[in-house]
């Protein structure tokens, strides 16, 4: 994990956990879920001097990626979501934006799915699909550094919520599932709310475990 170098943000009306990863050999830098403030992911990418290389989406919900148009023509990157968030992303009602806050769509530059390997910025990236909050919600885990971003799936003792559009919460328990039974216990999970956890706690204290 001595390559990795993770900070964050808590951006936007809802708290969310913007993340950034970097690796220090390179200086290249992984936005995950740039919520909101895009003048506050400017300045902190600045303060780390660090080269953006990609926007990661964890699901396709407006707290999670309202700045990502900004973040992407600014430094020109690209986007990755799961090939079913596109329908998220591109519906104002489904994204929670024409609910909550002003209309807002966009569209990924690449889409993943279940067990793709990304190479970004110096890293593996393995991406689990983990339907549940959305039906295109995906986990991204780096097996080297064992550190996981879980998104609105894996929250410290307890999981995202299942009753918005493209929800279910069946496959919900089955991605938690998936997630606690497969990974090491020791390894560090990064939510996008709250405080950070790791997935041995969560199989002793979650609830939903």
């Amino acid at each position: 994990m001595k390559n990795l170098k993770i900070e964050s943000l808590v951006l936007g009306n809802v708290q969310t956990n913007c993340y950034f990863l970097m690796n220090m050999q390179t200086r290249e830098l992984l936005i995950v879920d740039p919520a909101d403030e895009f003048f506050r992911i400017e300045r902190k990418v600045a303060e780390m001097e660090a080269k953006p290389a990609a926007v990661l989406l964890t699901h396709g919900h407006y707290d999670h990626m309202t700045a990502a148009d900004e973040v992407r023509r600014r430094y020109g990157v690209e986007v990755y979501a799961h090939e079913l968030e596109q329908e998220v992303l591109g519906d104002p009602i489904k994204n929670l934006s024409g609910m909550w806050a002003s209309a807002h769509t966009m569209r990924a530059d690449k889409t993943v799915k279940d067990g793709d390997v990304l190479n970004l910025a110096g890293f593996q990236i393995r991406v689990i699909h983990t339907p549940g909050h959305t039906q295109g919600s995906v986990c991204y885990y780096f097996p080297e550094e064992k550190t996981l971003i879980s998104g609105d799936t894996l929250f410290a003792q307890s999981v995202g919520r299942t009753d918005f559009p493209t929800s279910d919460v069946r496959k919900m328990r089955q991605s938690i599932r998936t997630l606690l039974e497969t990974l090491p216990a020791d390894t560090a999970v990064y939510p996008g709310h709250m405080e950070d956890t790791t997935i041995g706690y969560e199989k002793r204290y979650n609830p939903f475990a």
